[in-house]
């Protein structure tokens, strides 16, 4: 995995958790790279593939939304903050097919980080709108989505591993 340092003990939370998702297991999804407010998902084409050869919808919909939902969650894990984020909901489009990787980035689409945490620290819960995006080989977008996530007070430990 490039772009993350492995001294981040709330990324490698994170990490367990997307381990404990069964579907992320299947997908063989991993963090490629988390930073500057940003979290990239990645997955191998092969177990995501349809009968065109290329990406199959619902594993781009559902890489960017795990993704969101990492980035949420380790923010908030950052800030030493267990929380249960869920996906509010979503929009997405599907621009031209992927034939190779799927590699899914999010951010926050509105406000600042330091906000949403101030707000869960307050109320023991909070919202935000976090965009992502699938790109193609040549820069292009794949996939784009913009979803409201909730996070709630709380927060389960995984014991799974990948």
């Amino acid at each position: 995995m490039t772009g993350i340092d492995p001294r981040d003990e709330s990324l490698a939370a994170v990490r367990a958790q997307l381990c404990a998702i069964p579907l992320a297991r299947q997908m063989q999804i991993e963090i490629a790279h988390a930073g500057d407010g940003r979290l990239r998902l990645r997955a191998p084409l092969a177990p995501n593939i349809n009968d065109k050869g290329s990406a199959f919808g619902g594993s781009l919909v559902s890489l960017m939304t795990l993704a969101g939902w990492g980035l949420a969650t380790w923010q908030l894990a950052k800030a030493g903050l267990p929380a249960d984020v869920y996906v509010a909901d979503s929009n997405v489009r599907y621009l031209a097919p992927l034939y190779d990787a799927l590699e899914a980035e999010a951010w926050l689409e509105d406000g600042q980080w330091d906000d949403f945490v101030a707000t869960f620290r307050q109320r023991s819960r909070a919202r935000c709108r976090i965009a992502a995006r699938i790109a193609l080989p040549d820069g292009g977008e794949a996939t784009v989505f913009s979803g409201r996530y909730v996070a709630l007070a709380g927060g389960r430990a995984s014991g799974a591993s990948c």
